[in-house]
């Protein structure tokens, strides 16, 4: 069976940020890349280019059916219709736009351009494709014996997880890790055993062909890749690129609301984004997400943000999603808990945790209405662009943080 069996499957955030492209920004021209972050795997050495090739090809085959499309008009915004019929007539039709796959030096160029309202889907689907076949690879030479241990060690994990926080019912967490699971299959073992196992702590999936199978609340709001594309479509000086940040703020809540108003702090880095998030903003949004640099600090940053307003914290949601292993999270319950309303996206070590060292890939954004785009992050590990630009928006944002941390997921 192909990897990718339904263009559901992939983050529920590709729909929610889809929709407010269609509506508002759809003919932008965008270029995304895959960007290997664990450079020491030359992924061309493990991956046949053909299998990777005859993967892509299928998706671009698929599209919605009728049953899928009755799914997503089901799902609901605190009882809002989320999704707009405009914009679930558009996804009928929907078929992804090529791509641009070479084999470079053992390591893979591979691009996706065209109209963002429709290469915005290609991002988590890429990536869970690639990561498949990695993975595939590492089994390949395994015996079935070695093969069966492989699977028993990943459900032993998966049970000392599910044993160690049913002592903590405080902790609630999300599935965030189909971009980098182990395949489609383990990641849908892994959410239906937690659904059975811990339904009151586990919230839902961010997968969202994972979530209408196993009767989870699909989850997931906004990425970076909004602010970055944002920045080429307001590219006219310094100034404008500055605000960019802020319109696509205003942009989301004006079709979402508070509903789905967790802000992802660290694309231009947090301190830009504490100095550019307004108080109104602060009181209106329910809470915002960590994606990198220090978690600790960061959640006390964000305290001192709401104390400074007068709000209390405890009436806002922070959500951590960088790289969460269990005892970092156990960690950031005790410090948090009781301070301000917390969860946990939690990605790579829950779906891809069995005896292997995993590979950290991302696709972003790389151009957008021809101009080339930056990310920042508050790891600059974690930047992408080129060092001309990252030095611009750096001076752009004021961005000063130096911090820079090997990846692992």
């Amino acid at each position: 069976m192909p990897i990718i069996e339904s263009l559901l499957d992939l983050d529920f955030y590709k729909f929610t940020m889809g929709q407010l492209v269609f509506l508002e920004y759809r003919d932008v021209p965008v270029v995304y890349s895959l960007v290997n972050r664990t450079r020491q795997v030359r992924l061309a050495e493990f991956i046949d280019a053909g299998e990777l090739k005859e993967e892509l090809d299928h998706v671009r085959s698929l599209r919605l059916n009728n049953s899928e499309l009755h799914y997503l008009r089901g799902t609901n915004e605190y009882g809002d219709r989320m999704f707009r019929e405009s914009y679930l007539e558009f996804l009928r039709d929907l078929s992804l736009p090529p791509y641009d796959l070479e084999e470079v030096d053992g390591s893979f160029r591979l691009r996706f351009e065209g109209e963002w309202s429709r290469a915005i889907y290609w991002e988590t689907v890429a990536l869970s494709i690639v990561n498949e076949l990695y993975n595939r690879s590492l089994m390949k030479p395994l015996s079935s014996f070695e093969k069966d241990l492989v699977f028993a060690r990943g459900k032993t994990r998966l049970a000392e997880k599910i044993r160690v926080l049913r002592e903590r019912p405080e902790i609630s967490f999300i599935d965030f890790g189909t971009r980098r699971r182990f395949s489609r299959d383990w990641q849908h073992y892994v959410d239906r055993s937690l659904a059975e196992e811990m339904p009151q702590q586990f919230l839902g999936a961010s997968s969202t062909e994972s979530a209408m199978l196993h009767g989870l609340v699909p989850m997931g709001t906004s990425a970076h890749e909004l602010t970055m594309v944002m920045s080429g479509i307001m590219h006219d000086s310094d100034d404008l690129i500055r605000a960019s940040h802020n319109r696509v703020l205003k942009d989301w809540w004006e079709l979402y609301g508070w509903g789905l108003s967790v802000a992802v702090t660290d694309t231009y880095g947090s301190e830009f984004f504490f100095r550019d998030m307004e108080e109104e903003q602060a009181r209106a949004w329910k809470g915002l997400r960590h994606d990198s640099g220090d978690p600790f600090e960061f959640g006390e940053k964000a305290i001192r943000f709401y104390q400074e307003f007068g709000i209390d914290p405890r009436e806002k949601l922070l959500i951590f999603s960088d790289g969460l292993e269990l005892g970092r999270i156990l960690a950031l319950s005790k410090r948090f808990h009781g301070r301000i309303k917390l969860s946990f996206g939690w990605g790579t070590n829950l779906t891809n945790d069995l005896g292997f060292e995993p590979i950290s890939i991302v696709v972003k954004a790389i151009e957008a209405n021809g101009h080339r785009t930056v990310k920042l992050s508050d790891n600059l590990a974690k930047a992408t662009g080129s060092q001309e630009d990252i030095e611009r928006f750096k001076r752009i944002f004021g961005h000063s943080h130096e911090n820079e941390e090997a990846v692992r997921y």
